[in-house]
Protein backbone atom coordinates (compact mmCIF):
# COMPACT_ATOMS: atom_id res chain seq x y z
CA UNK A 1 0.00 0.00 0.00
CA UNK A 2 1.15 3.44 -0.91
CA UNK A 3 0.32 4.72 2.38
CA UNK A 4 2.30 6.40 5.13
CA UNK A 5 0.42 8.16 7.80
CA UNK A 6 1.59 7.11 11.21
CA UNK A 7 -0.09 9.37 13.58
CA UNK A 8 -4.06 9.25 13.34
CA UNK A 9 -6.03 12.53 12.36
CA UNK A 10 -8.91 13.69 14.47
CA UNK A 11 -12.40 13.88 13.35
CA UNK A 12 -14.26 16.31 14.48
CA UNK A 13 -18.32 15.38 14.85
CA UNK A 14 -19.30 18.53 16.90
CA UNK A 15 -16.77 20.94 18.71
CA UNK A 16 -17.11 18.78 21.76
CA UNK A 17 -16.83 15.29 19.88
CA UNK A 18 -13.56 14.73 18.86
CA UNK A 19 -12.91 10.82 17.61
CA UNK A 20 -8.89 10.14 17.23
CA UNK A 21 -8.19 13.08 20.32
CA UNK A 22 -7.66 11.81 24.33
CA UNK A 23 -11.16 10.95 24.47
CA UNK A 24 -13.14 7.69 24.11
CA UNK A 25 -16.29 8.38 21.92
CA UNK A 26 -19.29 6.17 23.26
CA UNK A 27 -21.71 5.17 20.77
CA UNK A 28 -24.65 3.51 22.29
CA UNK A 29 -27.88 2.57 20.56
CA UNK A 30 -30.01 -0.29 19.32
CA UNK A 31 -29.39 -2.42 16.21
CA UNK A 32 -32.79 -0.98 14.61
CA UNK A 33 -35.16 2.01 15.46
CA UNK A 34 -38.41 0.20 16.62
CA UNK A 35 -40.49 3.00 18.45
CA UNK A 36 -40.38 6.35 19.42
CA UNK A 37 -40.62 5.55 23.38
CA UNK A 38 -37.68 2.36 22.84
CA UNK A 39 -35.63 5.07 21.12
CA UNK A 40 -35.84 7.62 23.96
CA UNK A 41 -35.57 5.35 26.66
CA UNK A 42 -32.00 4.15 25.28
CA UNK A 43 -31.26 7.84 24.41
CA UNK A 44 -31.96 9.08 27.87
CA UNK A 45 -29.91 6.02 29.36
CA UNK A 46 -27.03 6.71 27.00
CA UNK A 47 -27.11 10.49 27.92
CA UNK A 48 -27.37 9.91 31.95
CA UNK A 49 -24.24 7.30 31.56
CA UNK A 50 -21.99 9.82 29.44
CA UNK A 51 -22.44 8.88 25.44
CA UNK A 52 -22.08 11.12 23.21
CA UNK A 53 -23.60 9.32 20.25
CA UNK A 54 -26.81 7.38 19.57
CA UNK A 55 -26.30 4.80 17.11
CA UNK A 56 -29.44 3.26 15.41
CA UNK A 57 -30.15 1.71 12.06
CA UNK A 58 -32.98 2.55 10.16
CA UNK A 59 -32.54 1.02 6.92
CA UNK A 60 -31.32 -2.99 7.64
CA UNK A 61 -29.22 -4.94 5.71
CA UNK A 62 -30.63 -8.16 7.10
CA UNK A 63 -29.38 -11.52 5.67
CA UNK A 64 -33.08 -12.90 5.61
CA UNK A 65 -35.77 -10.52 3.70
CA UNK A 66 -38.33 -12.24 5.58
CA UNK A 67 -36.72 -10.44 8.67
CA UNK A 68 -37.52 -7.03 9.79
CA UNK A 69 -35.82 -4.34 7.54
CA UNK A 70 -36.21 -1.03 9.71
CA UNK A 71 -38.19 2.05 9.47
CA UNK A 72 -36.54 3.93 6.98
CA UNK A 73 -37.11 7.51 6.96
CA UNK A 74 -39.53 7.10 9.53
CA UNK A 75 -36.77 5.64 11.92
CA UNK A 76 -34.17 8.29 11.14
CA UNK A 77 -36.85 10.83 12.33
CA UNK A 78 -37.03 9.08 15.47
CA UNK A 79 -33.44 9.13 16.16
CA UNK A 80 -32.88 12.76 15.42
CA UNK A 81 -36.00 13.81 17.44
CA UNK A 82 -35.02 11.94 20.73
CA UNK A 83 -31.40 12.66 20.10
CA UNK A 84 -31.84 16.08 19.94
CA UNK A 85 -33.78 15.96 23.26
CA UNK A 86 -30.81 14.96 25.15
CA UNK A 87 -27.98 16.79 23.28
CA UNK A 88 -27.29 13.41 21.43
CA UNK A 89 -24.96 13.04 18.10
CA UNK A 90 -26.22 10.41 15.46
CA UNK A 91 -25.00 8.20 13.12
CA UNK A 92 -26.76 5.39 11.05
CA UNK A 93 -26.43 3.03 8.03
CA UNK A 94 -26.56 4.66 3.93
CA UNK A 95 -27.27 1.05 2.21
CA UNK A 96 -27.10 2.87 -0.86
CA UNK A 97 -26.66 6.27 -2.71
CA UNK A 98 -30.04 6.62 -2.57
CA UNK A 99 -29.97 6.78 1.13
CA UNK A 100 -26.97 9.07 1.33
CA UNK A 101 -29.40 12.68 1.42
CA UNK A 102 -32.00 11.17 3.72
CA UNK A 103 -29.21 9.86 6.17
CA UNK A 104 -27.08 14.01 5.91
CA UNK A 105 -30.55 15.40 6.71
CA UNK A 106 -30.89 13.54 10.16
CA UNK A 107 -27.61 12.46 11.12
CA UNK A 108 -23.91 13.81 12.42
CA UNK A 109 -21.88 10.60 10.44
CA UNK A 110 -22.65 8.36 7.72
CA UNK A 111 -22.27 4.64 8.31
CA UNK A 112 -21.08 2.45 5.89
CA UNK A 113 -21.94 -1.64 7.09
CA UNK A 114 -19.44 -4.23 6.39
CA UNK A 115 -21.23 -5.73 3.41
CA UNK A 116 -20.88 -2.45 1.84
CA UNK A 117 -17.19 -2.01 2.66
CA UNK A 118 -16.37 -2.29 -1.08
CA UNK A 119 -19.42 -0.89 -2.82
CA UNK A 120 -17.01 1.45 -4.85
CA UNK A 121 -20.01 3.68 -5.84
CA UNK A 122 -21.51 3.96 -2.35
CA UNK A 123 -17.84 4.89 -1.50
CA UNK A 124 -17.79 7.51 -4.23
CA UNK A 125 -20.51 8.71 -3.39
CA UNK A 126 -20.07 9.67 0.57
CA UNK A 127 -16.83 10.69 -0.50
CA UNK A 128 -17.82 13.98 -2.23
CA UNK A 129 -20.27 14.96 0.80
CA UNK A 130 -18.41 16.87 3.82
CA UNK A 131 -20.19 14.61 6.25
CA UNK A 132 -17.87 11.65 8.63
CA UNK A 133 -18.17 8.94 7.88
CA UNK A 134 -17.74 5.64 9.92
CA UNK A 135 -16.38 2.92 7.75
CA UNK A 136 -16.68 -0.88 9.24
CA UNK A 137 -14.60 -3.41 8.07
CA UNK A 138 -16.01 -6.15 6.24
CA UNK A 139 -16.52 -9.39 7.92
CA UNK A 140 -14.48 -11.40 5.31
CA UNK A 141 -11.77 -8.17 4.58
CA UNK A 142 -8.12 -8.49 5.29
CA UNK A 143 -6.88 -4.98 6.92
CA UNK A 144 -5.14 -3.92 3.66
CA UNK A 145 -8.70 -4.19 2.02
CA UNK A 146 -10.30 -2.34 4.58
CA UNK A 147 -7.40 0.38 4.78
CA UNK A 148 -7.65 0.61 0.63
CA UNK A 149 -11.35 1.31 1.11
CA UNK A 150 -11.31 4.26 3.06
CA UNK A 151 -8.91 5.92 0.58
CA UNK A 152 -11.60 5.26 -2.19
CA UNK A 153 -13.53 7.85 0.28
CA UNK A 154 -10.65 10.16 0.73
CA UNK A 155 -9.89 10.43 -2.97
CA UNK A 156 -13.10 11.93 -3.65
CA UNK A 157 -12.48 14.67 -1.09
CA UNK A 158 -13.71 13.68 2.12
CA UNK A 159 -10.72 12.75 4.98
CA UNK A 160 -13.30 12.87 8.13
CA UNK A 161 -13.25 9.30 7.95
CA UNK A 162 -13.35 6.78 11.24
CA UNK A 163 -12.35 2.83 10.76
CA UNK A 164 -14.28 0.72 12.84
CA UNK A 165 -13.53 -3.44 13.36
CA UNK A 166 -16.20 -5.07 14.09
CA UNK A 167 -15.03 -8.50 14.38
CA UNK A 168 -14.51 -10.83 11.34
CA UNK A 169 -15.39 -14.19 10.66
CA UNK A 170 -14.18 -17.36 12.08
CA UNK A 171 -14.69 -20.70 12.95
CA UNK A 172 -15.83 -21.27 16.10
CA UNK A 173 -19.27 -21.12 16.56
CA UNK A 174 -19.51 -19.93 19.96
CA UNK A 175 -18.94 -16.20 19.07
CA UNK A 176 -20.61 -14.40 15.95
CA UNK A 177 -17.46 -13.46 14.87
CA UNK A 178 -13.48 -12.37 15.94
CA UNK A 179 -12.73 -9.22 17.43
CA UNK A 180 -9.55 -8.74 15.51
CA UNK A 181 -7.65 -7.17 18.18
CA UNK A 182 -4.52 -6.48 16.24
CA UNK A 183 -6.55 -4.68 13.55
CA UNK A 184 -7.32 -1.55 15.80
CA UNK A 185 -3.33 -0.40 16.07
CA UNK A 186 -2.15 -1.66 12.89
CA UNK A 187 -5.26 -0.11 11.03
CA UNK A 188 -5.24 3.33 12.66
CA UNK A 189 -0.65 3.49 12.01
CA UNK A 190 -1.34 2.70 8.26
CA UNK A 191 -4.37 4.68 7.60
CA UNK A 192 -3.47 7.47 9.55
CA UNK A 193 -7.04 7.60 10.68
CA UNK A 194 -9.19 7.19 13.83
CA UNK A 195 -10.15 3.31 14.80
CA UNK A 196 -13.20 1.98 17.13
CA UNK A 197 -14.82 -0.86 17.87
CA UNK A 198 -17.58 -2.68 17.37
CA UNK A 199 -17.72 -5.54 20.24
CA UNK A 200 -21.27 -6.57 19.74
CA UNK A 201 -21.28 -7.53 15.95
CA UNK A 202 -17.63 -8.88 17.15
CA UNK A 203 -18.56 -11.24 19.71
CA UNK A 204 -22.77 -12.11 19.05
CA UNK A 205 -23.04 -12.55 22.64
CA UNK A 206 -24.10 -9.66 25.22
CA UNK A 207 -22.11 -11.56 27.86
CA UNK A 208 -18.94 -10.55 25.98
CA UNK A 209 -19.52 -7.13 25.21
CA UNK A 210 -17.99 -5.57 28.44
CA UNK A 211 -14.54 -7.46 28.31
CA UNK A 212 -14.02 -7.47 24.31
CA UNK A 213 -14.46 -3.04 25.04
CA UNK A 214 -12.05 -3.77 27.82
CA UNK A 215 -10.20 -5.17 25.05
CA UNK A 216 -10.38 -2.65 22.20
CA UNK A 217 -9.85 0.08 24.24
CA UNK A 218 -6.55 -1.58 25.77
CA UNK A 219 -5.27 -1.95 22.25
CA UNK A 220 -5.85 1.49 21.23
CA UNK A 221 -9.24 2.05 19.98
CA UNK A 222 -10.59 5.99 20.04
CA UNK A 223 -14.16 5.13 20.82
CA UNK A 224 -16.62 2.27 20.75
CA UNK A 225 -20.01 1.29 19.04
CA UNK A 226 -22.39 -0.47 21.28
CA UNK A 227 -25.82 -2.12 20.76
CA UNK A 228 -28.12 -1.62 23.64
CA UNK A 229 -31.79 -2.25 24.20
CA UNK A 230 -34.35 -1.81 26.94
CA UNK A 231 -35.78 -5.17 26.36
CA UNK A 232 -32.97 -7.15 24.33
CA UNK A 233 -35.21 -10.25 24.98
CA UNK A 234 -37.80 -8.95 22.40
CA UNK A 235 -35.16 -6.62 20.19
CA UNK A 236 -36.73 -6.92 16.48
CA UNK A 237 -32.94 -7.03 15.27
CA UNK A 238 -29.86 -9.14 17.06
CA UNK A 239 -31.38 -9.79 20.01
CA UNK A 240 -28.43 -11.81 21.80
CA UNK A 241 -25.94 -9.13 21.44
CA UNK A 242 -27.53 -5.81 22.99
CA UNK A 243 -26.59 -4.84 26.00
CA UNK A 244 -29.34 -3.81 28.49
CA UNK A 245 -29.97 -0.62 29.66
CA UNK A 246 -29.39 -1.35 33.25
CA UNK A 247 -25.68 -2.27 32.16
CA UNK A 248 -24.56 0.49 30.46
CA UNK A 249 -22.95 2.36 33.81
CA UNK A 250 -21.05 -0.89 34.00
CA UNK A 251 -20.10 -0.65 30.79
CA UNK A 252 -18.55 2.91 31.24
CA UNK A 253 -17.36 2.28 34.51
CA UNK A 254 -15.34 -0.67 32.98
CA UNK A 255 -13.97 1.43 30.01
CA UNK A 256 -13.02 4.15 32.25
CA UNK A 257 -11.03 2.30 34.10
CA UNK A 258 -8.92 1.14 31.16
CA UNK A 259 -9.03 4.51 29.28
CA UNK A 260 -7.27 6.11 32.57
CA UNK A 261 -5.07 3.22 32.22
CA UNK A 262 -3.45 3.77 29.16
CA UNK A 263 -3.71 7.57 29.35
CA UNK A 264 -7.13 8.52 28.06
CA UNK A 265 -10.88 9.30 29.51
CA UNK A 266 -14.15 8.64 28.19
Amino acid sequence: MEIDRTIAREVPISDQVIVGADQIVMMAGPCAVETHDQMYRIAEAVHAAGGRVLRGGAYKPRSSPHTFQGLGLDGLKIMREVADEFGLLVVTEALGIEHIDSVIQHADIIQIGSRNMQHFPLLWAVGETNTPILLKRGFMATIEEWVLAAEHIRQRGNDQIILCERGIRGFDPLTRNVLDVNAIPLARKLSGLPVIADPSHATGRTDLIIPASMAAVAAGADGLLVEVHPDPANALSDKDQALPLEQLPELFDSVAGIAEAVGRKI
